[in-house]
């Protein structure tokens, strides 16, 4: 047998796959390090953009600041503003509530002395009266007026207060007053409802009289009953409507103004603005006559609930003088 030959490690076929091992870890080490510097560009501009966009949301934000600041120091000036104008306001109430006294003060002796000579007038008819009868050639009475009111007129018109003191207190006696009128008048060419703010009671007759009529005259009543329209406690609203609407040189109206308050702000106001509208014709006399009955609801509340009812009784006595009318206050509920 031939001898077998050693086997050697390290031959040239086993240098060779070395050589080419290293060969290739070096060319894969070249490969890596040329990219490397290009991803490193990409990720820098991404920062740089990045960062690009947060100074200009920064930007943003401060410009926001100073708007909400600028705004922040407005916003305290016009509080100060307020702050001021609330002290002169109250000031300004301070002295309107001293006018307020003292003009109420006025009107309670004013009513009294109204009231003085109401009774004196009173007085004195109830003497001539006397006289009359004793004196044999003294001329009868006129029997055109019941109660002190003149029922010559041949055209009524009735301004009813639908507050909720009147709906609430005087609202029967209301009815019973109403009904009273009427019967005073047996029978007229026109009559017409309307409640303090002018709103008339039947729709269908607005601007036009309602004839008058037995069945007609039910139906105020019956209307009368759930008639409940708004109301601002003021009849003068309904008087100058009243006025305006029905105003005509060759009537002979009468108004009766069924009350318990005056909210309005000026009585003096109103009577100017009354004379303005029913001026007097060639004979010096006015074609629209005002009549007024005051209900006593806000004198049987508190003393500084009463203001309101003074003030109607002022007003309507002044503007039933200055219309050839006749003011009657109702002293209590009692029928």
């Amino acid at each position: 047998m031939k001898p077998r030959r050693g086997i050697e490690i390290f031959s040239l076929s086993f240098l060779d796959c070395v050589c080419c091992g290293f060969g290739a870890l070096i060319l894969l080490l070249v490969l890596s390090k040329t990219a490397e510097p290009v991803i490193f560009e990409q990720d820098r501009e991404d920062l740089d953009r990045q960062a690009a966009d947060l100074q200009m949301q920064l930007s943003e934000l401060h410009g926001q600041n100073h708007a909400q600041n600028r705004e922040l120091v407005r916003q305290k000036h016009l509080a100060a503003r307020e702050i001021e104008n609330i002290a002169r306001l109250q000031a300004e109430l301070s002295r309107v509530q001293g006018r307020y006294s003292t003009a109420r003060e006025e009107a309670v002796v004013q009513n009294t002395i109204e009231g003085q000579l109401a009774r004196a007038r009173q007085t004195l008819s109830e003497e001539m009266r006397r006289l009359q009868a004793r004196e044999p050639l003294a001329r009868p009475l006129q029997e055109s007026t019941i109660a002190g009111i003149p029922v010559d007129s041949e055209y009524i018109i009735f301004i009813i207060d639908t507050s909720g003191s009147m709906l609430t207190y005087g609202w029967e006696l209301a009815e019973q007053k109403l009904t009273e009128v009427l019967d005073a008048y047996p029978t007229v060419k026109g009559l017409q409802v309307m409640n303090d703010m002018g709103e008339y009671m039947f729709r269908q007759y607005s601007g036009r009289w309602i004839p008058d009529t037995p069945a007609r005259r039910r139906a105020v009543l019956e209307r009368l009953r759930t008639w409940q329209p708004f109301s601002n406690s003021s009849p003068v609203e309904g008087i100058t409507e009243a006025i305006r609407t029905f105003h005509a040189s060759d009537k002979k109206i009468s108004l009766y103004v069924f009350g318990d308050e005056f909210t309005g702000p000026s009585i003096q106001s109103v009577l100017r603005e009354v004379d303005a509208i029913n001026r007097k014709d060639l004979q010096g006399r006015r074609r629209v006559r005002i009549h007024a009955v005051g209900f006593p609801i806000q004198f049987a509340r508190l003393e500084d609930e009463q203001v309101t009812g003074v003030r109607f009784a002022t007003l309507m006595r002044a503007l039933c003088e200055q219309n050839e009318g006749t003011f009657i206050g109702l002293a209590n509920f009692a029928p």
